[in-house]
């Protein structure tokens, strides 16, 4: 009866690792607002990314907002490969991270040890 158990708990364990890994889950998005022609979001780090999905506009200078509340090295840094950027992101203060959008597209970040995911999007002019 114990093995048949230990059976159970380990399939109910390995399910949710697939689903905490593979799933789809809702994903925090966010559109930047144009306030003196500058668009500015604010980034919680905190256990990963909120928001996950960040939409700015081309060609609009645009300035990310990071405050990591996290203790975790994992999250200490911010890196999009796409842009050449490397951010340090000191616990508890807000880094801001100046954002080129004179490129349309989708560009990824990650923290320093690629465990943690966000997505810029950034909107061709109409």
């Amino acid at each position: 009866m114990s093995k048949l158990i230990v059976g159970i708990v380990g399939i109910i364990m390995i399910i949710g690792i697939l689903w905490w890994f593979f799933g789809k889950h809702q994903v925090a998005e966010s559109t930047a607002v144009i306030e003196d022609q500058k668009q500015r979001i604010n980034i919680k780090v905190d256990g990963g990314y909120s928001p996950e999905k960040v939409v700015l506009k081309q060609n609009v200078p645009a300035e990310l907002i990071f405050t990591r509340t996290d203790a975790s090295s994992c999250l200490d840094h911010v890196v999009f490969p796409d842009l050449g950027i490397n951010q340090a992101l000191p616990k508890d203060q807000p880094v801001t991270v100046k954002i080129d959008t004179n490129r349309a597209g989708d560009f990824n970040w990650a923290c320093g040890m690629n465990m943690f995911h966000g997505q810029l999007k950034i909107e061709p002019e109409a």
